[in-house]
């Protein structure tokens, strides 16, 4: 092997110049993903860099909003549970109903998350199917909970079975959506 200092230096200046269009390449690839703004053909290479951090970052946070939205639809949230000290989440799971009969009268109280609405339509549906007179309606709503209560006046003939009927028909209904 020779030892000749021209020949390293040679090859030192080969290996850095192949190393600098390697990352004028890289540069000009990562330049081409983010998207195009008018004066950013302008920007010097840290500049560039920059805005390409600052993309990532915003699309990491798109990402998690989008989570925390696919969560919601999906029914499932975690919250904070108040009653334990120590910081745990417990999972609630959307939507929920309770029914309570109070001689003819009836009164649904369902819990939904802000996108089920139709769970409040569906639950007036089948109310007015069963022959129940809505006598009153109401909503509240706290964070992305919306709780829902509705009184109505069973059928006079036979309350007890109008009241059952009606029970089980949203239980089912209920149950029937918390199983997608």
């Amino acid at each position: 092997m020779e030892n000749n200092p021209n020949s390293s230096r040679t090859d030192r200046k080969t290996i850095e110049r192949n190393r600098r269009n390697q990352m004028k390449a890289l540069y000009s690839k990562l330049n081409s993903l983010v998207p195009r703004q008018s004066s950013r053909e302008s920007l010097s290479l840290p500049d560039q860099l920059d805005e390409a951090a600052k993309y990532i970052k915003k699309l990491q946070t798109n990402l998690e909003k989008m989570k925390e939205r696919k969560e919601s639809l999906m029914g499932t949230q975690e919250r904070p549970n108040t009653s334990v000290s120590s910081g745990a989440t417990m999972r609630l799971r959307y939507p929920k109903i309770e029914i309570h009969e109070i001689g003819s009268a009836l009164e649904v109280v369902l819990i939904t998350g802000l996108d089920s609405q139709f769970m409040f339509n569906e639950t007036i549906r089948v109310l007015h199917e069963e022959g129940a007179e809505i006598v009153n309606a109401s909503f509240s709503v706290l964070d992305d909970t919306v709780f829902h209560t509705i009184h109505s006046k069973v059928g006079d003939s036979f309350p007890f079975c109008g009241a059952a009927s009606i029970s089980e028909r949203l239980k089912k209904f209920v149950q029937d959506a918390n199983s997608f």
